[in-house]
Order: structure tokens, then C-alpha cells, then sequence
């Protein structure tokens, strides 16, 4: 148990001799009522299994944050590191900034934020391991690093940046609110290292001594109906009528006359020259689910528009077809390929069975059992579509096993499928959480879906006009969905007032020549649908140029839709939490040196460099030990 200093100054203790009943958002403060049995199973901290007396452990608390106070010297920063023995790449609490104004009425608002826990943790709903807990003692909502198997999907839901993934240990971590040092009557780290007094800690809606305001809202804080954060501002200062990033994300934050409240606009002062950026919009750190979220949507695609051959004279012929067993392979080959490639971008990769544990809440463990679901269906329909042909008696068994499997299959294409599309409707996300993504989902799956089909017939010499023209009516049903859904998007984006504006902003300039280049191709593989459906011949010529066109179109849209996006966190600074000098530091070489605060992707590689030394250098206990190390991270 940590222990608590005789000399401890009266700022680091805690002091909320009372407190309201509820909080701002209308919740009650205790997190357990008085006679609730919660209260006699003891929060075990440090080992230690008799619980603190502590007549606000079962009380909501919170951070306090004034705006006026902060002078930005990092000390917070500093003092939750060191507590929490973080690496320099790491830090639960990080101090941005935004800036408005010319001189002399310039005007610097700095933000220090971690996690906020809380009353409605998306973390912990999206997470597919049940890392997380939001426990009674304090409202505290906490996170096992060991139990995290690192796919960053709480990254991602997090408004407010909280969660941290490492790249070198592939697993997330996060403030904890210094739960031991609040059992023993002590602030945390953070708030007691605050040279100016401008972080406080208590009951949350507590307005501690000499302060006045107890907002929700501050500019460069992200939106408080997402999550109901437990924290609050002070801000007496006015602030400027525009405040801007200096991180080099295009959005600035704008007073709104009527309210006062400060909403996130797009900041246009890089220009509207348009670039191509391929090598950026290609090379991300994302292409992992590229792959898996196309070849995912094709395959199931097409096996469902395979079985529609039970209802459909084009596609009868198909199972009967040379095509049907090549297919049926190559879709176990893309299936196998993209789900290789969602695993392996796991932090930790050998830990991939842990993605099944939260299924009553995370979207992502429900996508993982359909996906999973489906996969297997796949592999038994095709198996034992060997045997339903044969001459034996297992002939009829193997049918009916099938069926069956060809059941398991549809039912997880339908559960995956939907999921897939469900746990990108982010809402801190705003450029994801538009029914586009749905659209372009569909649209990659008829369309890639039907190619692989058609491809096959050609290939086997199994396709006729009949086949050709369903397939192509199908492609151009994909083809016309994802071009409405994108006109639908770029309106809806171009009038809202969120940082999804700002990513259709870098998707038509740091990327303009790929994106209007996705959009030609997309007409470009209508037009090709058309000609082919309605025409006599299908040509070599024609199905390769439509194949480039609907391939290279899908590539660019999916990776447009994971680089451009913008996450409603907080602004970054210079240098930390600044996505664009992380990408010069890892160019220049700045990365090599740990201060800088940039590491490398290291997990990924299972660290081979490591495992032949071990195997060269030591003997075989110590091998078995270290062996043991590498691999469980």
C-alpha cells in the first residue's frame, strides 16, 4: 500500500467534506447506493485487502482543469510519467494548446488532459477483450494492459486521446486515475506537481477554493454528449473568436454568437492546391485492414450471390460449372490472406482468441464471430462439396452437411458484415459516421464480389452471355451505390460544422489527385459494366480494364477512408501529439532518439533479430525462459 508522507503539503490531500446528489448530466454522484453490497467487496489496490476510510470511495470523482492557471511547463506531464514509469513515446497526461488572434491581443489557451473517466465509457463498450472496468470506488474506469491483445479500437471511440497504444509492447495503456494514492487521502500525481494550480481532483461538481466556474465545455475540448466526461474548466478570460491548432490538423474551433460555445470548423490555411500523397495514402499504418475489410466483403459477396444459384437461372448454371471448385478455393485463399493480415496487425497476435470475450457490447468481438462464423461455413461448404458428388453413400450426408455449413456461412456474411459496418459508426469519428460507410461496404462487396466470379467463369471457360450480363447488373448496382453514397457524404460534410468537414477538406486537397482519380475510375467501371452487359462478346480487353478500374477505385476509396479521417480529440503541440512531426521525425531519423517522444512500429516483426540470438547464445532452460519472453511480449 503506498504510503502516505507525515509532511504531505495541503494541496496533494484530498478535501470534499460534501457533495451534490447528481452531476451535470443528471447522474447520481455515489456510484453505489449506501446499502448496496458493492460496498463490502473491497477494491483490492497494491495488494492490500482491507479498504481505505474513505467517506467519498464510492463518490463519482473527477478532474478540475483552469484554463487560466495552466502556463504549459509539462510538470503533469512529468510527474504521471514517472509515477506510471511510461517511455518517452508514452504519457497518459498531455498538455495542447490552441491559439487566436494577432498581436498585440494574440492569445495562448493551453488544455492538460487524461483520461476523463467517464460516466458513459465508450472504451469499455468497444473494447473486445473486457480490458476495461469502471469500477465503484471513485467511478475509476481502469484498463489491463495484460488482457489488451492491442488492435486500438478504444483508440479510436476515445474523444478525448486517453487510451495509448504502444508500438513496441502492441498493448494500450492508460491513466488510472492514481487510484492508491486516493485511498490513502492523496490527489493524484498529476494535480499535486501542477506548478500553477491550475489541476485540482475531487467529487466531481465540487468546485474547489477560490474558483468560480464549473463548465463542461472549453475551446479544443472535444464534445461532452459522446461519453459525459468527469471533468470540468474554469475559463474567465475570453477567448478569441476563432482558436486554431497548431498540429497541423485543418480545423480551428469557432464561437458561436448565440451560445458561446466554441464548435470545430475547417481551418483553410493550408491552401486548396490539390497533391497525390500516394506514397502516404498507400504506405499508412491502416492497410492491414485494407486488406482485410476488402477481401472480407468480397468473399462474402460472393458466396452469396454463388448460392443464389438455388433461385437463379445465371448462377445455376455456375455451380454446375468448371468454375464452381477453382472459386470456392480462391475464396478460401483471400478469406485465409485478409484475415492473416487483420491478425498479424494485432498487437499482439498470438492473443487474437481474447477478441471473442466482450460480445454482449463491443461491435468488434460481434465482427469477429461472424467473420469467424463465416469462415467456417466456407471451409465445411467446400469440403464437403467434394463429397456431394462422389458415388458412395456418404454422397447424401455430405448434401446435407452443406446445407448446413452454406447455413453457418450466410448467417455469419450477414452478422459480420453488419458489425464490420457498425463499428466504424464512430462518433468521434465524424467522417465514419455517416450510412456511407455502409454504402461503400456494399458497394466494395457486389463489386468485388461479382468480379472474383466472373474472373473464375472466364478463366474456366464457364461463362456464357446469360452469366456475364447478371454480373455486370450487379457491379453497376455496387458502382451506383457507392457513387450516390459519396455525393451524399461530401454534402453532408461540406455543411457541418465537425472535424469530419476537415477530413473531406484533406481528401479533396493533400489528396485531391487520388481522390477525383477514385472517382473517374468509379465512372470509368460504369461505364465498362454497361458495355460488357449489353454487348455480344465478353473480351479479354474489356474484363481487364474493368478489373483495373474496379480494383485500383476500391484500394483508393478504402485508403482515403482511413488516412483522411480526423478524431475528435484535443490539439496536440508542437511536437507532441502532432501526427506531422511524428511522420518527419520517422523520415529524418528524429524517431531513433527516445526524448523526441516518436517510437517505431516494433511489435509486428515479433522481434526475429532477438529469437535467433536466443537460440545461438544461451542454453536450453535459458532459451525456454526467454523464448517465452519474446513471444508473450
Amino acid at each position: 500500500m503506498l504510503k502516505r508522507r507525515e509532511n504531505e503539503p495541503a494541496y496533494a490531500l484530498l478535501n470534499d467534506p460534501s457533495s451534490q446528489a447528481q452531476n451535470h448530466y443528471g447522474h447520481a454522484i455515489d456510484t453505489v447506493q449506501p446499502d448496496d453490497p458493492l460496498r463490502q467487496q473491497s477494491f483490492v489496490i497494491n495488494d492490500d485487502e482491507i479498504a481505505a476510510e474513505n467517506p467519498n470511495r464510492y463518490k463519482q470523482h473527477g478532474f478540475y482543469f483552469d484554463a487560466d492557471n495552466c502556463i504549459a511547463c509539462h510538470a503533469c506531464e512529468a510527474a504521471c510519467s514517472e509515477k506510471n514509469d511510461n517511455p518517452a513515446h508514452i504519457s497518459f497526461r498531455s498538455v495542447g494548446f490552441v491559439e487566436g488572434g494577432t498581436y498585440p491581443a494574440y492569445q495562448r489557451l493551453n488544455i492538460s488532459m487524461a483520461c476523463n473517466h467517464c460516466d458513459d465509457p465508450v472504451c469499455l463498450k468497444g473494447c473486445p477483450t473486457r480490458a476495461y472496468t469502471k469500477f465503484a470506488e471513485y467511478g475509476a474506469v481502469l484498463q489491463d494492459p495484460d488482457i489488451c491483445f492491442g488492435c486500438g479500437y478504444c483508440t479510436w471511440v476515445c474523444p478525448y486521446n486517453a487510451p495509448q497504444l504502444d508500438p513496441v509492447k502492441g498493448q494500450v495503456t492508460k491513466c488510472n486515475m492514481c487510484v492508491d494514492r486516493l485511498e490513502v487521502g492523496l490527489k493524484p500525481a498529476c494535480v499535486s506537481a501542477c506548478l500553477g494550480n491550475a489541476l485540482d481532483f475531487g467529487v466531481v461538481e465540487n468546485i474547489p477554493e477560490n474558483r468560480s466556474q464549473a463548465k463542461t465545455e472549453i475551446p479544443g475540448f472535444p464534445r461532452t454528449d459522446i461519453t459525459q466526461p468527469n471533468i470540468r474548466f474554469q475559463q474567465t478570460r475570453t477567448p478569441q473568436r476563432d482558436m486554431n491548432r497548431v498540429d497541423q490538423s485543418p480545423v480551428k474551433y469557432h464561437r458561436d454568437e448565440h451560445s458561446e460555445s466554441f464548435k470545430p470548423v475547417v481551418d483553410k490555411a493550408q491552401g486548396s492546391e490539390r497533391s497525390w500523397n500516394l506514397a502516404k495514402l498507400l504506405g499508412s499504418h491502416e492497410n492491414a485492414h485494407i486488406a482485410f475489410t476488402l477481401s472480407a466483403q468480397a468473399v462474402m459477396a460472393a458466396f452469396l450471390i454463388m448460392l443464389s444459384g438455388y433461385g437463379l437461372e445465371p448462377m445455376q448454371s455456375y455451380q454446375s460449372s468448371n468454375a464452381m471448385l477453382p472459386v470456392q478455393l480462391l475464396m478460401i485463399v483471400l478469406m485465409s490472406f485478409g484475415l492473416f493480415k487483420l491478425n498479424m496487425h494485432l498487437g499482439k497476435p498470438h492473443r487474437f482468441y481474447r477478441g471473442f470475450y466482450n460480445l454482449r457490447h463491443s461491435p468488434v468481438s460481434r465482427e469477429i464471430a461472424g467473420v469467424s462464423a463465416f469462415y467456417t461455413g466456407l471451409l465445411g461448404y467446400s469440403l464437403f462439396a467434394l463429397f456431394a458428388v462422389s458415388d458412395n453413400g456418404f454422397a447424401v450426408y455430405a448434401q446435407y452437411l452443406q446445407i448446413v455449413f452454406a447455413g453457418i456461412a450466410v448467417l455469419g456474411a450477414i452478422l459480420g458484415g453488419y458489425y464490420m459496418y457498425r463499428l466504424y459508426r464512430i462518433e468521434a469519428r465524424p467522417f465514419w459516421n455517416h450510412w456511407y460507410t455502409a454504402a461503400s461496404f456494399c458497394s466494395s462487396g457486389l463489386t468485388l464480389g461479382s468480379l472474383l466470379l466472373g474472373l473464375v467463369a472466364l478463366a474456366t471457360s464457364s461463362m456464357s452471355q446469360q452469366l456475364g450480363g447478371f454480373l455486370m447488373v450487379l457491379m453497376a448496382i455496387g458502382l451506383l451505390l457507392e457513387i450516390v453514397g459519396l455525393s451524399s457524404h461530401a454534402r453532408s460534410l461540406r455543411s457541418s460544422e465537425s472535424e469530419g468537414a476537415a477530413s473531406f477538406y484533406l481528401q479533396t486537397t493533400r489528396f485531391g489527385n487520388a481522390y477525383w482519380l477514385r472517382n473517374g475510375l468509379l465512372l470509368l467501371a460504369l461505364v465498362l459494366t454497361a458495355y460488357i452487359g449489353f454487348g455480344d462478346e465478353h473480351t479479354l480487353f474489356a474484363y481487364s480494364l474493368l478489373t483495373a478500374s474496379v480494383f485500383a477505385s476500391n484500394i483508393i476509396s478504402r485508403a482515403l477512408f482511413y488516412v483522411v479521417v480526423i478524431p475528435t480529440t484535443m490539439p496536440g503541440a508542437f511536437f507532441w501529439k502532432n501526427a506531422g512531426f511524428e511522420e518527419h521525425a520517422r523520415e529524418v531519423g528524429l524517431a531513433d532518439m527516445p526524448q523526441m517522444g516518436v517510437a517505431y512500429e516494433g511489435h509486428h516483426a515479433f522481434r526475429f533479430d532477438e529469437l535467433i540470438e536466443t537460440i545461438r547464445t544461451t542454453t536450453m532452460k535459458q532459451k525456454y525462459a526467454q523464448l517465452r519472453s519474446i513471444f508473450t511480449g
